[in-house]
């Protein structure tokens, strides 16, 4: 029995039961809640491994709940959401979702999500060095190799690499990274991050044109895959 349990907070009763049925079947533990204030109770009496959210709660905006649910909850949240607006989007990564998919999803995709997330917060307790095909970022050393030899990164690429890495699955908006590597006064010079992922690119990806490892995700910022 996979030992994940996952915190469902959705409206409808259709999608509760289609998540329900498909993630025991895939061995996780399912609790449920139909509205943000049951959601904010049982994730508080469970402290869940994950949570699935859906914006569009009767009692309370969903932004909002994600919000409160950040000032102390710290693994991973998915947002399940018919809200497809860019600003939706980045809104609700800005304010710490983990992942964001519109609905009607694909559940191979959710299930491919929930894994790579728990799959980060292990590593991020556990292991300090997160190896992916032949690229290998060890956080403790502040280094990485890619086929054994170390790469000549400079500081602030390393910054952004293991930035990228540590967050593997999830989409980083722009202002975020340029928040986290550079501070509050970048947040808004997107075109210096493009200049730096370029560089980046071109010392980890066999080929920096189709990139392999750092994706973009058009408008929104960089995932790490």
């Amino acid at each position: 029995m996979n030992k994940a349990e996952i915190l469902i907070i959705e409206d409808e009763p259709q999608i509760r039961k289609l998540l329900e049925i498909n993630l025991e079947s895939n061995d996780y533990k399912v609790i449920q809640a139909s509205t943000a204030k049951e959601g904010l109770l049982q994730a508080s009496a469970h402290s869940p491994d994950m949570i699935l959210l859906d914006l569009g709660l009767p009692d309370m905006n969903g932004h909002q709940l994600l919000k409160e649910l950040r000032e102390w909850y710290h693994k991973a949240i998915i947002i399940l959401s018919v809200q497809n607006k860019e600003e939706d989007i980045i809104t609700a990564l800005d304010n710490g979702a983990t992942d964001y998919l519109t609905k009607p999803f694909r559940v191979g995709e959710l299930l491919a999500r929930i894994r790579s997330a728990i799959r980060r917060n292990n590593t991020e307790e556990d292991n300090p060095k997160i190896i992916t095909g032949n690229l290998e970022i060890d956080l403790a050393a502040r280094l990485a190799k890619q086929n054994d030899e170390v790469l000549k990164l400079t500081s602030t690429e390393y910054n952004l690499l293991a930035l990228l890495a540590k967050n593997e699955g999830r989409v980083l908006t722009h202002q975020f990274i340029l928040k986290e590597i550079w501070g509050i006064g970048y947040q808004t010079e997107t075109q210096y991050l493009r200049v730096f992922i370029g560089q980046l690119r071109k010392k980890i990806e066999e080929n920096p044109n189709q990139p392999q490892h750092i994706i973009t995700e058009s408008g929104v910022g960089y995932r790490f895959q």
